[in-house]
């Protein structure tokens, strides 16, 4: 028996329960990927509790954790081929999963893609890097630039897509340029300016790019210094903000004009619960997983939060956490 009569096998046997109107695609799409994907790369219904910090989610049909640019070329070049459903994430850190899962191939850019190089003041990293990670090693380099990025626990393509920052410090002000998968899978790279940063944004959202890789320059400065600064930040952090719990970070998009969690707390919201989703009584800025959260609690959670804000002082907010997955 070839080894894809045995792939098939052990799929239809992964799949007994049923998934979908897809499932047929979804073993050919396997079978396919396999050829030139190591296996334990490829992930068959996999949860993806275990793959977001809200540890909330349903399956997804296939999840595959590349290690080369190749793998996701392939991939995302198959999974045009055979019109299936593909998306790309990082670790999850800004995702909530609806409680059906995804239908089609989810890319994890993560752990396997996380190499880093240093030549002087610029360092050179896969997408797959966390922050926070990055922020060490610079540190290590005593390069200064990066300590707003220190207990990020997103991915540097994440972070590259949404323009992520904290505490005065944006990732448009020390990319140099990004290596990234274009629409035709092409790999090219962008500059600062071809990026069009804005505020949590970035071109990477508005056109089907994929982050390989960001070269980043950074200053020289004393190891004493930054290491000041990083902890000065993970103390602000750690007294601020709901890290003992699941969540996505800020719920929400910062209001021009306004400080979101303010807004919430005023509009009396504090440890507001919708099953096991609460809003944080540290930061109202936060949706926490006390538990057995579900996407739908989050969800609806967050709806009540929109529609109590706009009616008690006017704002309208918007979901900085990115909500994917079958309704």
């Amino acid at each position: 028996m070839s080894s894809t009569h045995k792939d098939i096998k052990n799929v239809n046997h992964t799949y007994d329960m049923g998934v979908g109107e897809n499932e047929m695609e979804t073993i050919e799409l396997y079978c396919k990927l396999s050829e030139k994907i190591p296996s334990n790369q490829l992930l068959l219904r996999e949860s993806m509790k275990k793959h977001t910090s809200f540890h909330i989610g349903g399956l997804a049909d296939i999840l595959m954790l590349p290690s080369k640019s190749e793998e996701i070329q392939y991939a995302i070049g198959l999974c045009k081929q055979y019109h299936y459903p593909y998306m790309v994430m990082g670790n999850g850190s800004n995702l909530l999963v609806r409680d059906k899962g995804i239908r089609g191939l989810v890319i994890k850019i993560a752990d396997r893609f996380k190499n880093i190089k240093v030549e002087g003041t610029m360092i050179c990293a896969q997408a797959g890097v966390v922050l926070s990670s990055l922020s060490k090693v610079a540190l290590k380099e005593k390069l200064s630039g990066l300590e707003f990025a220190n207990g990020i626990p997103g991915t540097l393509g994440g972070a590259v897509s949404m323009n992520a920052g904290a505490y005065n410090g944006e990732t448009k002000d020390i990319i140099k340029k990004v290596t990234i998968l274009d629409e035709n899978e092409i790999i090219r790279e962008l500059n600062l300016i071809d990026l069009h940063f804005g505020y949590r944004s970035s071109i990477i959202q508005q056109q089907p790019y994929t982050v390989l890789k960001a070269e980043i320059e950074l200053k020289k400065d004393d190891y004493r210094n930054i290491q000041a600064t990083m902890d000065d930040l993970t103390h602000r952090r750690k007294e601020k903000q709901p890290l003992q719990y699941p969540s996505a970070g800020s719920t929400f998009k910062r209001a021009e004009g306004y400080y979101t969690g303010k807004l919430i707390q005023d509009a009396g919201l504090k440890g507001m619960r919708v099953g096991d989703a609460q809003v944080s009584e540290l930061h109202c800025g936060f949706i926490i997983n006390l538990g057995n959260a579900s996407a739908c609690d989050v969800i609806t959670l967050i709806d009540k939060i929109k529609e109590k804000v706009k009616m008690d002082s006017g704002v309208d907010l918007h979901p900085e956490v990115k909500i994917v997955g079958d309704e």
